[in-house]
């Protein structure tokens, strides 16, 4: 079984993910959404990836709700900028971020959270120095997107994945 699913969790988040999003159980969607679960999840197995391991599940869940919040702030954020037509000045910038996180997994984690939150972009990651550059849309104060990043995102990362 190991064969044909290496990464069977994996293969279920696809499965589960294709029905969901063309909103069907028909049995023709179900047939070649195992399918692509399937193969997609073959096509893994030359990559070796390490096993994941999650130390506090729970914590998925606050995390989880910790960033749908933050992606609507965000996003009203982003909205009124471009409904003032200019009238606020923007100043978008740079922020580096140390990180202790070191986890693939968690970084990966981070990546998608920072580049899914509207007005802010992971843009580099250097792992000898564990800095990570982010470039912020509407930058106001560097001190609190260095906090909002460690404290709100890296440590909940770093107690699941470390």
């Amino acid at each position: 079984m190991k064969r044909l699913l290496p990464y069977p969790a994996m293969s279920a988040f696809i499965l589960g993910a294709w029905l969901l999003l063309n909103q069907s159980v028909a049995p023709g969607h179900l047939i070649l959404g195992a399918i692509l679960a399937v193969a997609l999840s073959a096509l893994m197995r030359p990559l070796d990836l390490p096993p994941v391991r999650v130390r506090n599940h729970r914590l998925i869940l606050v995390l989880a709700a910790r960033v749908a919040w933050d992606v609507l702030r965000s996003n009203i954020a982003v909205f009124r900028i471009i409904l003032s037509g200019g009238h606020r000045k923007i100043t978008s910038g740079f922020v580096q971020v140390p990180l202790e996180l070191s986890n693939g997994y968690g970084l990966a984690v981070l990546a998608c959270i920072i580049t899914s939150t509207p007005g802010t972009i992971w843009m580099s990651y250097d792992d000898k120095e564990r800095v990570l550059l982010i470039h912020v849309f509407d930058l106001v104060d560097e001190a609190i997107w260095i906090s909002t990043v460690t404290e709100r995102y890296e440590r909940p990362l770093r107690e699941i994945f470390e």
